[in-house]
């Protein structure tokens, strides 16, 4: 075993239970005023901020689990809304980098405000085809994690834009662009490879671990779909993902 997959290792067994605990006493905190005492709003907002970060690093951990069980070949396999899925991990991949984003959408009370909130902040999201109304088959996880990964991305590295269209009549057909600077050519390939970050000379704060987008084609070749990926310097980087329906068992 290799430094790189011995780090994996010691991240998906030995950080998940200190993390969990991290996670219990913050909240003990939180909601037991009467045992620790009552909260300013100052240490209000840095235990959600604890929270926060402990969640993103289960998350983190999650999908690294979910990446080896594909490798196994184990799915999930379920029928599920397309169009709820697409909204989940949007509010995921919002939580942690634009908090004041996702605070907005989830006080919205309808399809039109959440739609609006959406436009305000340059980020464009359509379902159509045959998902927009029938479920998907295969695994729900899997694929919201391939979203939220996209996702995110795409709205690190924008200028003011992110685009999000869900299509498809047999195939589920994912695109997501962003209005950013772009991938020269020389760099493209390394985009998937793990534990690489390219440099984004714009934006200072894309630094990340490397893993998402290698996660994400990882995903896309287990499930049986394929992955593209369309760059011009300048305009911004388009990915797009076509997954095949699985038989539910």
């Amino acid at each position: 075993m290799n430094e790189k997959a011995r780090l994996i290792d010691l991240l998906i067994h030995d950080m998940t239970g200190p993390l969990s605990i991290v996670a219990a006493a913050t909240n003990n905190l939180r909601y037991n005023a009467d045992r620790y005492g009552p909260l300013t709003d100052g240490q209000e907002r840095l235990l959600e901020r604890i929270l926060r970060n402990a969640d993103r690093a289960q998350n983190l951990i999650q999908e690294m689990i979910e990446i080896l069980r594909s490798k196994g070949g184990v799915f999930r396999k379920a029928y599920f809304s397309v169009e709820t899925t697409v909204k989940k991990s949007l509010l995921d991949a919002l939580e942690i980098a634009f908090p004041e984003i996702t605070e907005k959408l989830y006080d919205v009370k309808s399809h039109e405000e959440f739609q609006a909130v959406l436009r305000e902040h340059g980020i464009s999201i359509e379902v159509s085809g045959r998902y927009r109304e029938s479920p998907f088959c295969h695994d729900e996880r899997k694929v919201q994690q391939i979203l939220r990964n996209l996702m995110s991305n795409a709205m690190k590295h924008r200028r003011e834009r992110m685009r999000v269209n869900i299509s498809g009549e047999a195939d589920l057909a994912i695109l997501v662009e962003d209005d950013g600077v772009g991938i020269p050519p020389e760099e493209r390939e390394a985009v998937f490879a793990p534990f690489v970050q390219l440099k984004d000379q714009r934006n200072s704060n894309t630094a990340g671990l490397g893993f998402g987008l290698a996660g994400v084609k990882t995903l896309v070749e287990a499930m049986g779909g394929e992955i593209e990926l369309e760059s011009r310097e300048g305009t911004g980087t388009r990915f797009i993902v076509r997954i095949p329906p699985s038989i539910s068992s």
